[in-house]
């Protein structure tokens, strides 16, 4: 896949992942108003569990060189990250500081960090490596030696 298509896929899943994390958030601060901090990150994180699973099989999915249980860390640590202390600081700063509604700030945090997560996303979480191969069997030794 192109990197401008790969682009275009990464924000429709991007898309449907704000409409997952806003509505879990919306669920959430009623549930615990007044708690924005902590309903923000577990709405990022189960948002991030929704778009690695859509990354791996739209935007990402030509990519085999992983294991998949390494590229979700690496989804983590890389947008995972980003994701939950832009969504820290920008949230504080807008709801605190700058009376935001919950929503309005979430959708500015998400589109603030967008880029970085696209790039690390496509230069290390789901970068492109050839799949390694499975060691030798002994058996295969033996008949070369």
């Amino acid at each position: 896949m192109n990197i401008f298509m790969r682009w275009l896929t990464f924000h429709f899943v991007g898309a449907l992942g704000m409409a997952v994390q806003l509505a879990i958030l919306a669920l959430l601060d009623r549930l615990a108003p007044r708690h924005f901090l902590w309903t923000s990150a577990a709405a990022v994180e189960l948002t991030l569990l929704h778009n690695f699973l859509w990354h791996t099989r739209l935007t990402w999915g030509d990519r085999l060189g992983e294991p998949r249980k390494r590229q979700l860390l690496r989804f983590h640590l890389s947008n995972g990250l980003i994701s939950l202390a832009g969504n820290f600081a920008l949230m504080r700063l807008l709801v605190q500081e700058g009376h935001l509604p919950v929503l309005i700030a979430n959708v500015v945090a998400i589109l603030c960090c967008g880029m970085a997560n696209f790039w690390l996303g496509n230069r290390w979480a789901f970068c492109d490596r050839a799949p390694s191969l499975p060691p030798p069997s002994r058996k295969v030794v033996r008949q070369l030696s």
